[in-house]
């Protein structure tokens, strides 16, 4: 098995693409013209974004995620040179600040903001940088 790509159900994906282009630099591969699928370019494994109604074509039942209720548990981690610029970045953007980042004891410098649909996003530096 390899992880290839991971979805994440949103309310708009256009606008959850332009966000996370704008907050983390993220490029769009690819966005289906129903504008309910989108894939961004993240390396080997892509971050997709599915729209909600994708998930009841799907026969699927869903929590959605929103920002005014507490975060799903899961996050996702963005590793940068520069975590401190990269969290300034992402709260100009529109991205709610939770914790602004900070060295762990092994090192590591991790902060935590979250998208417009209230997902958890780690910024983080690489373990032991």
């Amino acid at each position: 098995m390899k992880l290839r790509y991971t979805i994440i159900y949103v309310a708009d994906v256009p606008a959850t693409v332009d966000f996370y282009e704008r907050a983390f630099g993220l490029r769009c591969r690819f966005v289906h013209e129903s504008n309910l699928y989108a894939e961004m370019e993240t390396g080997e494994t892509a971050l997709a974004f599915a729209g909600e109604p994708m998930a009841e074509m799907n026969d699927l039942a869903i929590r959605p995620n929103r920002r005014t209720e507490i975060a799903a548990g899961f996050e996702i981690a963005f590793v940068t040179d520069d975590p401190h610029a990269a969290y300034a970045q992402a709260i100009s953007a529109g991205a709610a600040g939770i914790k602004p980042p900070a060295e762990k004891p092994w090192g590591q410098v991790v902060g935590y903001v979250r998208d417009l649909d209230g997902c958890l996003i780690e910024i983080c530096s690489s373990i032991g940088d």
